[in-house]
């Protein structure tokens, strides 16, 4: 296997303290306090890209959703080992392969989210729907586009429709 070097690009500023969902022996455990996967549409967030990235962001403010590629760097490395866990560490659910899950426990946890561009200050963008960790390093940012990532014809699996039932119902 090659090895990679991944670069922070920037930093998330959050409200959110800890993870709510957290890898700990070999499964997920959610602490019930956090969202826990649902909707954080509201909640506002910024992103703080270095500043030796100047010119990096031009453009940006003319798209209203962004897509955020970051580092869950608060997995144990135990955690980077895990092939199967329960979904949102909820026992009533199937355990499944990793890759069938958004966990944060994987080989490499990365995790992407589509999220709002409300504002964008110098290298600084306010954004609404972003779940990281404050500190979470951001290794990209990408414009959402509509004809490459919105898909009418997906297909879910009958736990996740559950499990998105259940959030939107909070």
């Amino acid at each position: 296997m090659a090895d990679m070097t991944i670069k922070s690009v920037g930093v998330v500023r959050s409200d959110i303290q800890n993870p709510s969902l957290a890898a700990r022996s070999g499964d997920l455990h959610w602490d019930g306090k956090g969202p826990a996967g649902s909707h954080q549409s509201e909640r506002v967030s910024e992103i703080a890209v270095h500043a030796d990235y100047a010119g990096i962001l031009d453009g940006i403010e003319e798209f209203s959703h962004l897509l955020v590629l970051y580092w869950a760097d608060r997995v144990p490395d135990e955690a980077r080992t895990y092939t199967r866990v329960h979904p949102m560490g909820r026992k009533d659910m199937p355990l499944v392969g990793v890759f069938a899950t958004c966990s944060p426990a994987r080989p490499n946890p990365v995790l992407v989210i589509a999220v709002r561009l409300l504002e964008r200050r110098g290298m600084t963008l306010r954004v609404a729907g972003l779940d990281a960790v404050d500190g979470s390093p951001v290794i990209d940012i990408k414009p959402y586009l509509p004809p490459y990532y919105a898909v009418t014809d997906a297909r879910l699996s009958g736990w996740m429709k559950r499990l998105l039932d259940e959030m939107a119902q909070r």
